[in-house]
């Protein structure tokens, strides 16, 4: 092991299983060996067992598509606006100057403060959930983008300058191919922080829901449902990563060059 040396695929794939198998043996070893409650922590197979009764019983499919519908939806809605917002800070100076200090105001702002908010007026029905969403992605978006795109190396304008490029040409094809892969990242890392959101947000006034089974699984005292719950995010949020790692790997392959 040395600092910064990559890690061939197959070792790589090798150390990332073997860490959740890891976790999952220490589990078992502290829920089946007794040396925890399963009043507060349940064991992985009755916690698998539970899982199955959620999904072959009690409709919790439906409950993972809305959750994941309203993710995907308050996210898509948050960047077709914060990334053009962004690449505009980030291209032009004055334009960074008249949004940026009340977008670094805002994205201090908690999302779930705004949900009493929301609820009056918007109800509690989908718009309020995707409000949470959006306001909780849309601030850091514009920021982070606005970053990636100005942190630019200055010598590429300079070259597309004296090779006869215009303003409009010079963010055409040098600050959004330049700044591309790292906004691509940016959209991955957030996607990650709506995930928080929505649960915030479905566990107040949701009918529905991931987060709508937790706090329901919560008043019953049901750790098991809890942690599937929280498992089945997990998975889906690790499997939508995998995916946006892939697809930025095949977009900009220049990146790593």
């Amino acid at each position: 092991m040395k600092p910064l040396r990559p890690v061939a695929p197959g070792p790589r794939l090798g150390l990332g299983v073997l860490f959740f198998v890891l976790f999952v043996a220490l589990w078992a070893l502290a829920t089946l060996g007794g040396f925890v409650s399963k009043t507060f922590l349940a064991d992985p197979i009755t916690m698998v067992r539970s899982g199955w009764t959620l999904l072959a019983e009690q409709g919790f499919a439906k409950d993972i598509g809305m959750t994941v519908w309203r993710v995907v939806g308050g996210f898509v809605l948050a960047a077709l606006l914060a990334v053009p917002l962004g690449v505009a800070m980030g291209a032009y100076k004055p334009v960074e100057a008249f949004f940026e200090p009340f977008v670094s105001f805002a994205r201090y702002l908690p999302a779930s403060a705004f949900i009493p908010l929301l609820i009056l007026w918007a109800g509690i029905g989908e718009a309020q959930k995707l409000a949470v969403i959006f306001i909780g992605a849309f601030f850091q978006l514009v920021l982070m983008v606005a970053v990636s795109v100005g942190n630019t190396r200055r010598d590429l304008v300079e070259a597309a300058y004296t090779l006869g490029a215009s303003d409009w040409g010079i963010v055409q094809r040098v600050l959004l191919p330049a700044a591309a892969p790292a906004i691509a990242e940016t959209l991955r890392l957030v996607l990650g922080w709506a995930w928080t959101y929505v649960i915030v947000a479905e566990l107040i006034g949701a009918s529905n829901g991931i987060g709508h089974m937790i706090t329901d699984s919560q008043a019953l005292l049901a750790t098991d449902q809890i942690i599937f719950g929280i498992l089945t995010i997990g998975v889906i949020g690790l499997v939508s990563d995998l995916a946006f790692k892939a697809m930025n790997r095949s977009l900009f392959r220049w990146a790593s060059l």
